[in-house]
């Protein structure tokens, strides 16, 4: 744990990705005031100690009851009759002990508001929290109401009368290299055509290194209009200024967004524009806008929310919706406070409390109170009404009878669906892969709802990996205890201990091809849903491929920092995940990484590649030849290629020409290899390309995006010197086994060390080939001969060989980012930060080089409960057998923040003759089918099968006349001979691609076809 004031980047590193430090900082010195220790209060409450505030208020005067355990996860059956914020506030405590958690269980008091940073109610009257947010207003205290009712939800913000919002959307600063730029009363200025430019009218952007035209190196940023493509137009007469000769970044600059909030008395009764979730129900917010109001009224007046289901109190809030919809003005009066009956279900359904509601709410909550806080992304402003109607069975079946509590802790959930449906929800039999961030809120959120909590209902969570300390800032069912044991395991436990009737069985299998004996067709085919809670696409496409063979749904969703996704995939409603991709992230050429670096991301990406080519992939290759020495050198010769050539290579450089005994050795080596890489290689770039060279067509060689590089001297006065040349001495002993002395943390003595180094004199060669094409995908050959190197090699090698132990081998050392005290890091940072010296580039410190080349995937709380509640909402809808038209596909960034939810896309459909089918189709044929019967199946439909395939082999194709003699064999022994597939005893079919054309010769893509042979 960090100290005080400290931030624990090992602990927040995924955070910090999405905050950045100073907002951290902030962070770590606000106060939040939670009111309402009911489901939402206490998903808030979890999300900001999360986020790593000075300390928290929980604030309750409630004792809990029995069916307050169906959304509140810290609250459990012994806690019934308590109060509620003293019966979690340990639980919360565990989360983040750095956080300082306090109970009050009086009443909301001015004293106790401005104790705070940010007040946050839940479950408070409307009349209160008038009282409560117009104190905060005039105090400069950020106020926060949040509710849910059933599946409706209500949000407002007021951050005050000003409200300085210092970084908009999170994003970093966009920037485009200048190709030129004109002397014009308007002046054009064209960027490289290698990126569009990603800037925006209106923004202002600041230069810096553009040669001829100094002018604009002045500091002083300049509005830019008419973006295009490649070029942008400046609010900037140009025509006294020097000529344009070269060179020149354009870098946005984040502007500072000013906000006047109204107070919620004042906003209730002009709430102006509502952020939207859904298109599809543009008008929704203002209808919910007087329906929470009047709701409010109801409870106000009866001292209850309506009876679940009952028609008279729904009638009630219908009416007093009417009465004060009547008495808004006109500009804000709408035509219909029930169209629908929206309102009606909405009364109806208001006692019920749901977690994936809070989940929801929670997050974008959470949200608000982070920006409340530090300033950082842009605030609601000021609100937000939510419903998921869609989620609730028919609403026929919403009636007093079939909602009516029945004494349990899922009373708040009969609430909204009855008693039916949480029948039907204890019986389901779910597969939960991954049991990371949001594998451990999905979880949660099963065990609240009673999901597979019956005596048939079973939850398989399985999950490969261990609890890491970074794990723990957004993976909330995870302590310091559990650091080092198996996520499905612990996640389990914790939701077990959420709700003991859980069934789950916790695995620790890769669902992949390679366990299909672990997850085999029974287990598939026993599913009801599949919930995909992964962090990398190949998994998710494997899991949907299972999917669609087995006919399963499949609940799909990711986060990236404040962005998340959702996506479902019902089987014959919509398309599969698979169906659209993203396009691949865009990767430097060669040439770049190697020789024309122009951006940090370069430089870091080069870093990391030498960094394992030194200590993963060169003592990999060695130890491969120490193992099996006459097996290696046979291969090699066999190959005689320039691959083989370079791995051969690299077990020379750590067995040969870089083997060191001693730790001086490994600081001359790592001294040595600063020359070579920072002075020598950059010497010879210049020497083979000087500054005025030029291309084939005359052009300048040096021309953008290339920078003009320049050869770095060592020096032992540099602090960033010395601490790159002892991480790789560092490195390098331990490559080699060696004992790293005392004195190799002492900056003079590693100087002196340093010192003594003998450093050649570098002289440039003639005739050097550098490459330079951009489409190059190896690093250019100077004509070698293979052969003969090979050949040279495994000589040499094999005299060293026979002065080592026999059970010599080096120590591979595989990158990772998280442990400070490995020297990884530090290496890769120093790696980096010289060749950005190199070429002119803003160096990075170590946490920013962490983020980039240890392909850290920012990550945050807020965001991943958000995704659950909204994936658990379409949850209901596949139990409720929900129409296409009631799903919803999400995409939802919390920075800005936006929803868009949208219908899934349904599949492609294919049709002949009479026969209809689409990716979720299999033809299944029963029996032992000879290649005959196969192609006789297929004209009985019409279609003329002229090819069949299992995996990659072809079992029959007709213009083969050799397949003519297999016409009477079986498809099964021929799958099994020909493809080499085996198939499992307890597996009873196998499947074949069949290629058919219909009479006219037309090609008809036909489903998969499985043959039930056994």
């Amino acid at each position: 744990m960090a100290a005080a004031g400290e931030i624990d980047e090992d602990l927040h590193s995924r955070q910090l990705a999405v905050y950045g430090r100073e907002s951290m900082r902030k962070l770590a010195g606000a106060t939040v005031l939670i009111c309402g220790m009911k489901g939402l209060g206490a998903e808030i409450a979890k999300n900001v100690i999360l986020a790593g505030v000075k300390g928290v208020t929980i604030q309750d005067a409630s004792a809990c009851e029995l069916a307050d355990l169906g959304a509140q996860f810290y609250l459990s059956e012994a806690d019934v009759g308590k109060n509620r914020a003293e019966a979690c506030a340990a639980k919360l405590q565990e989360l983040n002990p750095a956080v300082t958690v306090t109970v009050n269980t009086g009443e909301i008091t001015d004293d106790l508001c401005k104790q705070h940073t940010v007040v946050v109610c839940t479950e408070v009257p409307l009349a209160k929290a008038k009282e409560v947010d117009a104190f905060c207003h005039a105090n400069g205290i950020a106020f926060i109401r949040g509710d849910v009712r059933g599946v409706f939800g209500s949000l407002f913000c007021d951050f005050g009368p000003g409200f300085d919002v210092l970084d908009v959307d999170g994003e970093e600063p966009h920037s485009c290299i200048v190709a030129s730029i004109s002397n014009d009363a308007t002046p054009l200025v064209t960027c490289v055509d290698d990126e569009r430019v990603e800037l925006q009218d209106g923004q202002r952007v600041l230069f810096a290194e553009v040669k001829g035209m100094t002018e604009l190196n002045d500091g002083v940023p300049r509005r830019i209009k008419n973006v295009k493509a490649h070029s942008f137009e400046l609010e900037e007469d140009t025509t006294a200024y020097g000529q344009y000769t070269g060179g020149g970044i354009a870098t946005q600059v984040k502007e500072t967004k000013k906000l006047a909030f109204k107070t919620l008395a004042a906003a209730m009764e002009d709430p102006g524009e509502f952020l939207l979730s859904d298109f599809a129900k543009l008008d929704r917010s203002a209808v919910l806008h007087v329906g929470f109001n009047a709701l409010d009224a109801f409870a106000v007046k009866n001292g209850r929310l309506p009876t679940p289901g009952s028609d008279s109190d729904a009638a009630a809030v219908v009416a007093c919706a009417k009465d004060i919809n009547d008495a808004a003005s006109p500009a804000t009066k709408i035509d219909d406070v029930d169209p629908d009956g929206v309102l009606t279900v909405f009364a109806k359904t208001a006692a019920g409390y749901l977690s994936p509601m809070c989940a929801m709410f929670g997050g974008v909550i959470g949200q608000e109170v982070v920006k409340a806080c530090t300033g950082k992304f842009h605030p609601l402003h000021q609100w937000f009404y939510f419903d998921s109607v869609e989620s609730l069975p028919a609403k026929e079946t919403l009636t007093e009878t079939e909602l009516a509590p029945e004494g349990s802790r899922y009373d708040s959930q009969i609430a909204c669906f009855g008693k039916t449906i949480q029948r039907k929800i204890e019986s389901q039999k779910i597969f939960l892969v991954g049991a990371g961030a949001l594998g451990c809120e999905f979880i949660k959120n099963f065990a609240l709802m009673g999901l597979s909590c019956g005596a048939d209902g079973k939850v398989t969570v399985t999950d490969d990996d261990v609890i890491e300390k970074s794990n723990l800032s957004r993976q909330f069912l995870f302590r310091d205890w559990n650091i080092g044991q198996a996520k499905s395991t612990c996640a389990t436990n914790a939701a077990k201990a959420i709700n003991g009737a859980l069934n789950v069985d916790p695995l620790q299998n890769r669902v992949s091809p390679d366990t299909e004996d672990v997850f085999d067709d029974d287990f598939w085919q026993g599913l009801d849903v599949v919930v995909n809670a992964l962090d990398n696409v190949n998994a998710r496409l494997y899991v949907d491929s299972r999917c669609v063979y087995f006919g399963k749904p499949l609940l799909e969703s990711g986060t990236l920092g404040t962005k998340c996704n959702t996506q479902m995939v019902v089987p014959h409603l919509t398309e599969n995940y698979g169906a659209s991709r993203d396009p691949p992230e865009k990767s430097a050429p060669m040439c770049t990484l190697h020789s024309f670096p122009h951006n940090i991301d370069h430089c870091l990406t080069w870093a990391r590649s030498e960094f394992e080519g030194m200590f993963e992939k060169s003592p990999g290759e060695a130890n491969a030849y120490l193992a099996k020495p006459e097996e290696y050198a046979a291969a090699a010769r066999q190959a005689g290629d320039a691959a083989a050539r370079e791995n051969l290579e690299k077990a020379a450089e750590c067995l040969l020409t870089s083997k060191c005994s001693t730790y001086e050795e490994c600081v001359a080596w790592a001294r040595l290899k600063f020359q070579d890489s920072f002075h020598d290689k950059i010497a010879q770039l210049v020497f083979t390309f000087p500054e005025d060279a030029t291309t084939s067509t005359g052009s300048p060689f040096w021309s953008a995006p290339k920078r003009f590089p320049h050869a770095l001297n060592f020096s032992t006065d540099d602090a960033s010197n010395l601490t790159l040349i002892r991480a790789m001495a560092n490195l390098k002993a331990e490559l080699h086994g060696l004992e790293r002395p005392s004195w190799a943390a002492d900056d003079a003595a590693m100087a002196d060390a340093i010192s003594k180094v003998d450093v050649p004199e570098f002289k440039p060669k003639s005739g050097v080939k550098i490459e330079t094409d951009p489409k190059a995908t190896a690093p250019a050959s100077l004509g070698m001969d293979d052969e003969a190197i090979i050949e040279d090699l495994l000589g040499k090698l094999e005299q060293v060989r026979l002065g080592f132990a026999a059970d010599y081998r080096l120590s591979v050392i595989e990158f990772e980012k998280d442990d400070d005290t490995n020297f990884h890091m530090d290496a890769i940072a120093g790696l980096s930060n010289m060749r950005a010296r190199n070429y002119d580039i803003p160096e990075v410190d170590k946490l920013k080089a962490k983020f980039i080349a240890g392909r850290i995937i920012p990550a945050i709380a807020t965001t991943t409960a958000m995704a659950t509640g909204l994936v658990c909402l379409e949850l209901y809808k596949v139990l409720n057998g929900a129409k296409l038209e009631a799903y919803r596909n999400t995409f939802a960034n919390l920075a800005l923040p936006l929803f868009a939810m949208a219908e899934p896309i349904a599949p492609k459909n294919f049709e002949f003759k009479d026969m209809k089918w689409s990716l979720w189709d299999r033809w299944i044929l029963e029996g032992d089918f000879t290649v005959k019967e196969l192609l006789d199946w297929f004209e009985a439909k019409e279609l003329t099968a002229y090819s069949v395939s299992c995996g990659q082999s072809l079992i029959y194709n007709n213009i083969f006349p050799k397949h003519k003699e297999r016409m009477n064999q079986k498809v099964s022994d021929l799958v099994q001979t020909v493809a080499k597939m085996t198939i499992p005893a307890k597996r009873k079919h196998f499947d074949i691609v069949v290629a058919c054309e219909d009479e006219e010769g037309e090609d008809i893509d036909v489903p998969l076809v499985s043959v039930k042979f056994r």
